[in-house]
């Protein structure tokens, strides 16, 4: 089954990853990885916030540039 991976599998596919990327690049995707995991992972603890309601009404968006 594909959700089965063990340790051989994972050693497999970090040996894919090293010869295809390069030593130099798999700390920065690991890295980004990371961040990517960890921004997921505060999104879905952060209450429901949409950019509509952090931002001001749009009548109250023409007053100010007036």
């Amino acid at each position: 089954m594909l959700g089965s991976l063990g340790a051989p599998e994972l050693i497999v596919i970090f040996l894919v990853a090293l010869i295809v990327f390069g030593p130099n690049k798999l700390p920065e995707f690991g890295k980004s990885l990371g961040e990517a995991i960890r921004g997921f992972k505060k999104a879905i603890n952060e209450p429901d916030k949409t950019p509509i309601e952090s931002a001001p009404p749009p009548s109250e968006a023409r007053d100010n540039k007036s």
